[in-house]
């Protein structure tokens, strides 16, 4: 899981290895980042996600 900028720039790597399947959870402290439109991106295998991320502060 990578968080990118509006830009497309990676400015975070959350998780970088293969985990069993399950949930799980990750904690993301975002006080580097400044305030804006970010994106995250999930790859599981074949799947890719991208979802929208708002940091305020």
């Amino acid at each position: 899981m990578k968080v990118y900028d509006i830009l497309g720039r990676e400015v975070a790597t959350l998780v970088n290895e293969k985990e069993n399947a399950g949930s799980y959870s990750v904690n993301f402290n975002a006080s580097r980042l400044a305030s804006g439109v970010y994106f995250y991106r999930l790859t599981a295998g074949s799947y890719v996600s991208v979802k929208k991320l708002v940091v305020l502060k």
